[in-house]
């Protein structure tokens, strides 16, 4: 499992369209919004959680189509089908490279972006503490997208749209949390939703997710 890690880790640097791409969307995101609504500080300092949320989910999406097509065109997915290792705790470890090269950065990033948006300092904390509990889950359902689209020709905005609906409550409870926690609020309520969508997700996706691939594959 350690190996597939490791050669995900290295496949995504190499392949492109993860790290650089995902932090690069997530840049123009928070620039281009002051442009749109103007430079009014209270205003973007009001909506920053909202915006940041989005900016980082849509920077999850332009990677999630790389998590299975490369195997899917090398070969290797048919032999992680019939390895001794079962094909849920594979797509598993795909959704933990996934998160690490995509999901981590903009967590980290996204501190440094605020300041661009104005978010109020006693914010900061729980935008890094609500994307740390939300990515993973943005992750593993896009592992499940992937697994239904794989072998898709171009079927990366089928995988989108797939995807979306399944993202909203994630997004809901984490940009409520990350709003809540500017404002001084209680937190509590949103992070427990949405810690609780992320272990279901986590514990129950990746079985869906191999069911996908198993009927792709044959």
């Amino acid at each position: 499992m350690n190996a597939l890690l490791i050669r995900d880790l290295r496949l995504a640097v190499r392949a492109g369209g993860g790290l650089g791409l995902g932090l690069a969307f997530f840049l123009i995101v928070v620039v281009l919004v002051p442009f749109a609504v103007g430079a009014n500080t209270d205003l973007l300092s009001r909506i920053a959680p909202g915006v940041l949320w989005i900016g980082a989910l849509l920077a999850c999406l332009l990677s999630l189509d790389r998590i299975l097509a490369l195997d899917f065109e090398d070969g290797t997915l048919d032999l992680l089908a019939t390895a001794p290792v079962p094909l849920e705790a594979a797509l598993s470890i795909k959704a933990l490279a996934h998160w690490i090269t995509t999901g981590l950065p903009l967590v980290l990033a996204a501190p440094i972006l605020g300041v661009l948006m104005s978010l109020p300092p006693q914010g900061y904390l729980w935008l890094v503490v609500s994307l740390l509990l939300g990515t993973p889950a943005l992750s593993v359902i896009g592992t499940f997208g992937a697994a239904l689209t794989v072998g898709i020709k171009r079927g990366g905005l089928l995988l989108s749209l797939l995807v979306l609906p399944l993202y909203v409550p994630t997004l809901i409870f984490g940009a409520e949390a990350a709003r809540r926690g500017a404002a001084g609020a209680d937190v509590s309520t949103p992070m427990l939703l949405m810690a609780g969508i992320s272990a279901g997700v986590i514990a129950l996706m990746p079985f869906a997710s191999a069911a996908a691939l198993r009927i792709n594959l044959r």
